[in-house]
Parts: structure tokens; C-alpha cells; sequence
């Protein structure tokens, strides 16, 4: 066998497709021709004409799915690795293979045994396999499946949302380059009940350091309790208010900061928080955008529809949080905003990730913030504020 890690890789590659053990890869740090190109997802599918490869390009604006067969799939892959992309993340069975490759040729493959694996998922009808299974223990303990592994009444749309969230946040560790960092240090601000905290402790395992920050010092107290039970030695809860939350310190540094449901103006106490901590990735689902709406003063061509509180309480939503992706990439930042899961399972859906890109305080940024804001009539809103973004004229 060859010992080059792009050669073994690709091997190991071909070698879980052909024993049917392929469930998933990730291919980023895309160094290619095409600047919308951001990383590639590829899954194991059974369509009518047979077992394929389902190729998922993300591009900034748009993602464009191809189904291949294998070979065929295989071969192109062979083509990518370690050329347009120089990192790939192959899940198969219970193992997961990293290859880091440089510019200049050099490679690194790390092969691992996976924390909480990704099992086989080839058929549309066929019961999904997850990264975090319905028998881990954790999800008993916070009482999403009973004894049996069983999911209970009332808890399958917060178990999709944890399934969810562990897929994503694993493309977005590795679109923000911090697949392989060790320490992983995160935190999460306003962690409820820990549900998505604790998705992180399994996924990641010794490889992170997570802090889960929560006002309510009865639901600290069970989150600690239940990290203990679980040998989550890498994860501790404290009470604490977002917004009262002292400025970093050195020893504070942040990799990843998350903000699931903070409401109104406690999603920008956490952004600014995450950006003075130097975090790399943001990633927050905003609730309750209250702040804006009493300033909001429609444009003419929408103030005969606006006077339906329904579309005030939407265009606040949207003004809100498109204002706040706005700030973000003046602060260095490249962001995406999507729907996080169906509305068919949570209204509060939208998801804002940041990833550091670029210098701050770009002057073009602040104009097109500026610009925006005084569309809508916007004079002041929170995060501007907490990073000195001034709209007033």
C-alpha cells in the first residue's frame, strides 16, 4: 500500500464505498477557480438505477446537487482531494479519516475511531442513521428517549433539532478551518437545558472544551449534574447573565461562540461577546426581535402593507437580522443565513453562522450598513452599538 496520506486516503475512501461502510465526506479549504465554491458534501443514496454518490457543491448563493455512480464519483473525487480542495473528513463505519493537504504538496492523514459514529444511510426510505444515536446516554438523562432508547412523546422535533445541529456545525468547523484545532474552546450562551451543549460534548469528545452559560441556576445545577454522570469532564455549566458577562481575558479566548434562542438583544450581547473573545465561528438562531420595530418607519412603496402587524412583526425579523449580518461583515466576518430546520418541526428556524475572513472596519461595509439602516429608518440597534458602528449621520 501506498504511503502517501492522499493515495492512503483516497484508498481508505474506495474501500468503505466498496464494503458499503461509506456514510459521509466533507471536502474543504476549496483552492480552486470558482470563488463561489465553498466546500463539497458527499452521502451514500440507492436511487432506481442503483447505489450512487450524492454530490452536494455549496456554493456562497446557491447549492447545486449531482448524483454519480460509484466509480464514476470515486473518480472525480481523485481529481479534488488534495487539489481544489486540500482538506478532506471521510466517515465510514466507526472510523473517521482526516487529510490535511498543504500548497506545496505536504500531507498529513490522521484515522481515528469516531467519538458518537455515522452509520450508513444509502436508501430514502430506509430509517435515517444519526451522529448522535437514540441510545446514547445523555438523551436519557435529559429525558429525549426513555430507558429503551426510545425517543419519547412529545421529544422527536428536539431530537431532529440536535441531529440538525451536529451536522452543522461539523461542515461549519470545517469551513472555518478549525476541523483539526485542539482545544476547541466554545462556548455556548443561554444553553437552556443543554440539549445542543451536550450534542457537542459527544460529537467531539476530549478534542473540545465547552462551556454552557444559562440564567436559570436550577438548570446549571442539572446540566452539571448530568455532565458528571456522563464523564463530560471537558464541559461545565455556569449561571450567568449574557449581557452581564465580563469582557475576555486572555485566558477567555474563544474558537466558537453559539447563541440558540437568546432572546432580542441577548443574541448581540453574545455576537459581541464571541467577537472580543477572537472566536472564529459564530453561530446564533435569534428569537424575539423586539428592538427594532418601534424605529422601523416603512418605505413608501411598503407603508400600505406594513399597517398589518403581521408583516411589521416579519419585517422587524428580517430587518433585524439582515442588519445584523451586515455588522458582522463589517466586523471581518463572511456570514450565511439559512433555515436551520423545517418550520414544519420550530418557527425559530434561521440560523446566522460568521466565519473570519477579512480585516475589520472596512469603510464599503460600514457605508452599506449605514446605507441600510437608514432605509429603514434604523438610528440605533444593539450589536452596532456594542462595536461602535455609529448610524446617525
Amino acid at each position: 500500500m501506498s504511503t502517501d496520506p492522499r493515495e492512503k486516503f483516497l484508498a481508505q475512501l474506495a474501500a468503505a464505498v466498496d464494503a458499503g461502510t461509506f456514510a459521509k465526506l466533507t471536502l474543504g479549504k476549496y483552492r480552486g477557480p470558482d470563488a463561489s465554491l465553498r466546500n463539497v458534501h458527499v452521502r451514500p443514496v440507492t436511487l432506481k438505477a442503483g447505489p450512487h454518490l450524492a454530490m452536494l457543491w455549496r456554493h456562497t448563493t446557491r447549492d447545486i446537487t449531482k448524483n454519480h455512480p460509484p466509480a464514476e464519483a470515486l473518480s472525480l473525487l481523485g481529481t479534488l482531494v488534495g487539489t481544489d480542495f486540500l482538506h478532506a473528513h471521510l466517515f465510514a463505519g466507526e472510523t473517521v479519516a482526516q487529510l490535511e493537504c498543504e500548497a506545496d504538496g505536504r500531507a498529513r492523514l490522521r484515522t481515528t475511531v469516531a467519538p458518537s459514529p455515522a452509520t450508513v444511510n444509502s436508501g430514502h426510505n430506509r430509517e435515517k442513521q444519526h451522529l448522535i444515536p437514540t441510545n446514547t446516554p445523555w438523551l436519557r438523562d435529559l429525558g429525549v428517549t426513555n430507558q429503551h432508547g426510545q425517543i419519547r412523546e412529545g421529544m422527536a422535533d428536539k431530537y431532529r433539532q440536535i441531529q440538525k445541529f451536529a451536522e452543522v456545525f461539523l461542515h461549519l468547523t470545517t469551513e472555518a478551518g478549525l476541523a483539526e484545532t485542539q482545544p476547541l474552546r466554545i462556548a455556548d450562551m443561554g444553553s437552556g437545558k443543554g440539549y445542543l451543549t451536550f450534542a457537542l460534548a459527544g460529537l467531539l469528545g476530549d478534542r473540545a472544551i465547552i462551556r454552557g452559560i444559562e440564567s436559570r441556576p436550577a438548570l446549571v445545577e442539572t446540566c452539571n449534574q448530568v455532565a458528571r454522570k456522563n464523564q463530560f469532564a471537558n464541559l461545565t455549566f455556569t449561571a450567568g447573565q449574557i449581557d452581564a458577562l465580563p469582557g475576555p481575558q486572555a485566558t477567555d479566548a474563544l474558537d466558537v461562540l453559539i447563541a440558540l434562542h437568546a432572546c432580542d438583544t441577548a443574541t448581540d450581547d453574545a455576537l459581541a461577546h464571541g467577537l472580543r473573545a477572537g472566536a472564529r465561528l459564530l453561530i446564533v438562531s435569534p428569537c424575539c426581535q423586539k428592538e427594532l420595530r418601534p424605529q422601523l418607519t416603512a418605505p413608501p412603496m411598503l407603508a400600505a402593507a406594513l399597517r398589518h402587524g403581521i408583516f411589521q412583526e416579519r419585517q422587524a425579523e428580517f430587518v433585524t437580522d439582515a442588519l445584523r449580518a451586515l455588522i458582522l461583515e463589517w466586523a471581518g466576518y463572511r456570514t450565511k443565513v439559512f433555515e436551520f430546520i423545517s418550520t414544519e418541526h420550530t418557527a425559530k428556524n434561521l440560523m446566522i453562522a460568521a466565519i473570519k475572513s477579512h480585516a475589520p472596519a472596512d469603510p464599503d461595509r460600514a457605508a452599506a450598513a449605514r446605507a441600510f439602516a437608514a432605509f429603514y429608518g434604523i438610528r440605533t440597534q444593539r450589536l452596532a452599538g456594542l462595536l461602535g458602528l455609529n448610524f446617525e449621520p
